[in-house]
């Protein structure tokens, strides 16, 4: 993947806040990997979730589309389950805002 298209892809992905902690699902450390698939034309997010039963898959695949709008012609999100989701993914930037918001971290 181009290095400019992937950092723009992860600076639009930076848009997406998870609707319970109220921190982008970059720096929460959700997404695993970004890969293009030249055959469909689309970008593929390999991303987890902090619980496997989050209630709110759709609003997050929802805003995903808002960010990645005339960005990509499409995406993909394969969902990756393991390893699981830690805190230990959450990037520095992460752990500051989780601080602002009155998190313990």
């Amino acid at each position: 993947m181009d290095p400019d298209f992937r950092e723009q892809a992860v600076e639009a992905l930076k848009n997406v806040s998870d609707p319970e902690l109220g921190v982008n699902i970059v720096d929460l450390g959700l997404i695993y990997d970004l890969a293009y698939d030249e055959d469909n034309d689309a970008l593929v997010i390999s991303m987890t979730l902090t619980s496997a039963g989050c209630p709110l898959t759709d609003v997050i695949e929802n805003d995903i589309a808002e960010s990645l709008d005339g960005l990509v012609a499409a995406f993909r999100i394969n969902w990756v389950w393991m390893p699981p989701w830690t805190p230990a993914r959450i990037t520095d930037d992460g752990r500051e805002m989780m601080r602002a918001l009155g998190f313990s971290i």
